[in-house]
């Protein structure tokens, strides 16, 4: 005969909910213990590509706004020697007028539309190394080995002409 004694349904039932309640505490703790790990790691691997790169490139959106500061910047602070003296305080007013408002018009655009941006600057990339391999077989073309072309007075279609 066995030690253990028989248990009812109800029981056996409830003993089984309790036990999948601690499995589950269980595979929720090691998830969370899981997902914390995994974002240490990355945050380890991030700190350690950004001091092996440097700093990663910003967005489309971004990059902009810092070209309209840079160029405003160096606008507002240059001395136009086209406007002489006397008139080099009004232009600088009137330089520093216009790039105040060249900046609050693209700051809503950029603002509303930053994906639009990132998306032009990948656009603009593809046309780039469409363009550069374009280039590419064109100077192949060009460049070709022509030992194998028979030699003539002239490696064109053209024919000789005699100015005599």
């Amino acid at each position: 005969m066995s030690d253990e004694r028989p248990t009812s349904d109800a029981e056996g039932d409830a003993f089984d909910e309790v036990r999948d309640e601690v499995r589950d505490e269980a595979r929720a703790t090691d998830a969370d213990a899981w997902a914390k790990a995994c974002a240490e790691d990355l945050a380890a691997e991030k700190a350690r590509r950004r001091t092996e790169q440097g700093r990663p490139p910003s967005s489309a959106a971004e990059e902009l706004r810092k070209l309209v500061d840079a160029v405003a910047e160096k606008l507002s602070g240059a001395q136009s020697p086209l406007f002489g003296a006397v008139a080099g305080g009004a232009a600088q007013q009137m330089v520093n007028q216009v790039v105040q408002q060249a900046k609050a018009a693209v700051e809503p655009v950029i603002e509303r539309n930053p994906d639009v941006f990132d998306h032009l600057a990948a656009a603009g990339s593809e046309l780039l190394a469409a363009y550069r391999s374009a280039v590419e077989a064109q100077e192949g073309r060009w460049t070709r080995d022509t030992s194998s072309r028979p030699k003539d007075e002239g490696t064109g279609p053209g024919e000789h002409i005699d100015l005599d």
